[in-house]
């Protein structure tokens, strides 16, 4: 027969039909769909991945809620999800150091490599980088992307899909703990234990920290902050007037003086705490943006030469961070406490559950 048919007109080189590429597409305020994702072709430097795994973040929500955060505002529909990991399927020509099958943790930020600060290695402030589902690039939330192959990183045989996407907010912590130093002689306090405050106890931790103490507002997130290995939790309240009592109760839990401070949330009251707290030639580390503009105790705090050092994502931080995941040094698995799968209820319900907080800490998707 012609054109590839056998006399019985049965196609026999028929290729399977591949199944449409979806991706969970956020279109409007509270409003996520599950549409038809189109793939760019593979580049030679490109890896095409089917996504296993992809965590819920705070900056996710706020997209959802608001459809914009900072100056990065969402004018069209968009993919949403960075946190994720998932198995290489297809390589590009030049790629040596995947093959199809491999369990990758991915990088989700493209920087563009030729401005100054990537030259400097300092990538994370390019100001081009290209961040999944930062306005107007799309996210992971799919069932297949495609992303440059030294942006993903290999798993180690006993870390799993779902550890791996954990890499994306543990990186956070571990930059914070490279920014301040954090080693076997730094004492640590914790300004917030949300996510980002509880994976950086375990980075300060797996740094050396000798003594972590950790301070909110909620019961429930300090329990699990001492579970995860904090040494000392101290409750606060929002109110500034209890600012002096409460450093003073930092201290005495500390049983030293804080060497650093990370502040994990990033209003008056906290990076106040954090400046008053610290002791003289100590540093504090701005990681949560909670505020633009802040009204803090300055003057007094460079008085005392206390260095404010800002965080913004992280650089060279995956290779480390899947390090501790394989030693057991760090176990994320703690901190991923509900589980949905990739139907449009789901994300719904996903969404949902970790706009609400509580004892959703990290929320998760198996695709």
């Amino acid at each position: 027969g012609k054109g590839g048919q056998s006399c019985n007109g049965v196609v026999r080189d028929a290729k399977p039909v591949e199944q449409e590429n979806m991706a969970a597409w956020l279109v409007d305020v509270n409003t996520i769909r599950i549409l038809p994702f189109k793939l760019p072709d593979i580049g030679p430097n490109d890896v095409q991945i089917r996504i296993k795994a992809v965590g819920i973040c705070g900056s996710d929500v706020h997209y959802l809620k608001n459809m914009k955060l900072a100056d990065f505002e969402v004018k069209e529909p968009m993919v949403i999800g960075h946190e994720c990991a998932g198995i290489v399927e297809k390589v590009g020509s030049d790629v040596k150091h995947l093959v199809s099958g491999d369990r990758v943790a991915v990088e989700p930020g493209i920087s563009c490599s030729r401005c100054q600060q990537c030259k400097g290695g300092r990538y994370n402030l390019c100001p081009d980088m290209k961040f999944f589902a930062t306005p107007p690039v799309h996210g992971s939330l799919a069932n297949q992307i495609v992303h440059p192959a030294d942006l993903c990183f290999k798993l180690p045989e006993n870390v799993s899909l779902e550890e791996g996407a954990m890499c994306e907010p543990l990186s956070v912590g571990v930059h914070a703990c490279r920014r301040a130093n954090v080693g076997p002689e730094t004492t640590v306090l914790i300004v917030g234990a949300g996510p980002i405050g509880l994976v950086s106890v375990l980075a300060a931790r797996a740094f050396g920290a000798p003594r972590i103490v950790i301070v909110d507002m909620d019961d429930k997130r300090l329990a699990m902050a001492k579970s995860l290995g904090a040494d000392g939790t101290v409750k606060v309240s929002a109110k500034m007037e209890d600012l002096d009592d409460e450093v003073a109760k930092i201290k005495e839990t500390m049983g030293a003086e804080v060497d650093v401070t990370f502040d994990c949330v990033g209003f008056n009251k906290t990076m106040s705490t954090g400046l008053n707290a610290t002791r003289p030639g100590g540093k504090v580390c701005l990681v949560g943006m909670g505020h633009s503009m802040m009204t803090v105790p300055l003057t007094p705090a460079a008085a005392r030469e206390v260095d404010v050092v800002g965080v913004f994502r992280y650089k060279n931080t995956w290779p480390l961070c899947l390090e501790f995941l394989r030693s057991g040094k760090i176990d994320v698995k703690p901190l991923i406490t509900y589980r949905f799968g990739f139907t449009e209820k789901e994300v719904e319900e996903a969404f949902a559950t970790s706009a609400r907080g509580g004892d959703a800490i990290k929320v998760m998707f198996n695709l």
